[in-house]
């Protein structure tokens, strides 16, 4: 326990559950479905609406073992290729295993998948499957169709829900345990305003935290909270150096920021070239999958192709489908690119490898428990350890899925205690003037001004991306201090102090929604470049310029981090694969 919490005013009304889920796509959803099932009283909390998250995005699909001649050891044996020998194998194995019956039990929920002449679930293949296993919705929109499933029966089921509300922090007893959560909600409606969720468990699935770089595939709310209220509450985060970046996101010009159009990776699992300026394919020779290579090896043969050319942008050529099948098959991503002028049935589609998915995150064992009694984790926040250096295309949404459940039956398992009367941690009144004026206690971070927030972006893109270095690394986590340290100062001082033009440095914030989200994404680039600079070696989506070789003797294990009371980093590295137990350490004795 930290005692660290972002400056906000006191909670000014609160209602009670006994599962808080934090989050409102697949993993989220689904592990309050399954919750509410048991007879658990839920209240889902939401960033924005309930079908906004990130799920809605995901275009390729859910991959599992469903088709003839699929096995989960097939699927185990691809998963654990792609994530680089990082990957847990218990958790592996549970992901595959358990994989097949929650895509079913989705589909029961509501979920309509595309079917084939058949009648069965249609596969198609992504990049690291030797197999065609991803099942699909609407050509290229599953993650929509899941999430419009899943919206309707947490609907249906008439689960408490509070949308537009940013969670701020982790309430805890003074035992240390988890005792609900406090929130803001933007706008009108029942509750406004700071408030509290009162609650002996609480779910974080808020997703992940691509916005801490200028282009990314994620949404705008993708502002890593999450991570950033774990490590607050005292929780151990892993893996965070592992950054996916996804090979094709649709090339808008070298300066464009915010979420990027993405082109899913089944449009290569349909037999699309990735060919430089001048036609020439560059996959064949570099990988025997060739175009469906892992997506790290994608991502790094494309900004290799582009250094070597001084190029800004690839090309994914699929004008051999013909109009039909793009229509057919890819109706989004069709729209996307003629949206922006470019028409894939008649020309090649500019692409460049952007910021996708977060491999790590906020560390939990195989029931998704984190080191925090009381707190679970699932999702792209969570680091579960089955994706390893690498996430295999498609995964994703069935780790979610399946962890959710496994959540679920892990709460409903024991009756859950009520919270203890409530540490110092609990939010006392406090003004917004008390926080930035340095008259706060000293457990209130001070908020980092929203207009940092393209700086942080900047440093992150250009120091922490694909490409990473011994020196890059250490301008960008000096940067990155500033900022922390300026905020410090200026609060300390006892005003506002005088903002660098263009940096939101030298000035704290007042407490809102843009100043809490910028606080968070400092936080979690300040770890991720942390541990990116710890690892000295090149692996899965982590490379390395300076240390350009895989390194299994000394390498082989994860990466943890802390946050400690005076707000300093602690890195550490686990003896193996394996991460120690979550449990605290007087019931490991």
């Amino acid at each position: 326990m930290t005692g660290i919490r972002l400056a906000a005013p006191a909670p000014g009304w609160s209602i009670d559950a006994d599962v808080v889920v934090v989050g409102s796509g697949v993993a989220g959803l689904t592990a309050a479905l399954r919750c509410a099932a048991a007879g658990l009283a839920v209240a889902v909390v939401t960033k924005a609406r309930l079908d906004d998250g990130s799920t809605r995005w995901a275009q390729g699909g859910i991959a599992a073992a469903l088709g003839d001649g699929d096995t989960p050891a097939q699927h185990r044996d691809d998963t654990l290729v792609a994530g680089a020998g990082l990957c847990s194998e218990a958790a592996v194995d549970a992901l595959v295993t358990e994989g097949p019956g929650a895509v079913h039990r989705l589909i029961a929920t509501g979920a309509r998948f595309d079917l084939d002449d058949a009648g069965a679930i249609a596969l198609t293949r992504e990049g690291g499957h030797h197999r065609r296993r991803i099942a699909h919705a609407g050509g290229d929109a599953t993650g929509a169709e899941i999430s419009r499933a899943l919206v309707d029966a947490v609907r249906d089921a008439g689960l408490r829900t509070i949308e537009n509300a940013l969670v701020l922090d982790l309430l805890l007893d003074d035992r240390g345990r988890t005792a609900g959560v406090t929130l803001h909600v933007m706008g009108e409606g029942q509750h406004d305003g700071v408030g509290a969720v009162r609650a002996p468990a609480v779910v974080l699935a808020t997703g992940g935290m691509g916005q801490v770089f200028s282009a990314t595939s994620n949404p705008a709310v993708s502002t890593g909270d999450g991570v950033a209220l774990a490590l607050r509450a005292g929780a151990e985060v892993s893996d965070l150096e592992f950054v996916q970046f996804h090979p094709t996101v649709l090339f808008l010009g070298p300066d464009s920021q915010g979420q990027q159009p993405l082109v899913s990776e089944a449009v290569r699992g349909e037999g699309a070239h990735l060919v430089d300026a001048a036609g020439v394919r560059f996959m064949t020779g570099t990988h025997e999958l060739a175009e469906l290579a892992p997506r790290d090896i994608v991502a790094k043969a494309i900004t290799r192709r582009m250094r070597e050319q001084g190029a800004d942008h690839m090309y994914l050529d699929a004008r051999h489908f013909g109009a039909e099948m793009w229509e057919r098959r890819f109706p989004t991503i069709l729209a996307a690119c003629r949206a922006h002028g470019i028409d894939p049935v008649t020309e090649p589609v500019p692409v460049v490898p952007a910021a996708h998915y977060a491999s790590g995150g906020v560390r939990t064992d195989l029931r998704g428990r984190t080191t925090v009694p009381g707190l679970w984790a699932c999702g792209e926040v969570a680091c579960t350890g089955v994706h390893g250096a690498n996430r295999l295309a498609s995964n994703s949404l069935l780790e979610g899925l399946v962890f959710a459940e496994r959540i679920a039956e892990d709460i409903a398992a024991a009756p859950l205690d009520p919270p203890a009367p409530l540490s110092g941690t609990e939010p006392a009144p406090l003004s917004g003037t008390e926080a930035a004026s340095g008259t706060a206690p000293a457990t209130v971070l001070p908020l980092i001004d929203p207009a940092a927030r393209a700086a942080i972006q900047r440093i992150m893109s250009h120091g922490v991306g694909v490409l990473r270095s011994d020196a890059g690394l250490r301008e960008a986590a000096a940067a990155l201090d500033a900022v922390h340290r300026d905020a410090l100062e200026a609060a300390a001082a006892g005003h506002g102090g005088s903002e660098r033009p263009g940096t939101g440095r030298g000035k704290t914030a007042e407490p809102g929604v843009e100043s809490w989200e910028t606080s968070n994404l400092l936080c979690v680039a300040r770890v991720l470049t942390a541990a990116a600079l710890a690892r000295e070696e090149t692996r899965g989506s982590h490379w390395r310029e300076d240390h350009p070789e895989r390194d299994d003797t000394r390498w082989r294990r994860h990466l943890v981090v802390r946050t400690t009371p005076d707000r300093s980093l602690v890195v550490t590295r686990t003896d193996g694969t394996d991460f120690p137990s979550t449990a605290p350490r007087e019931q490991q004795q």
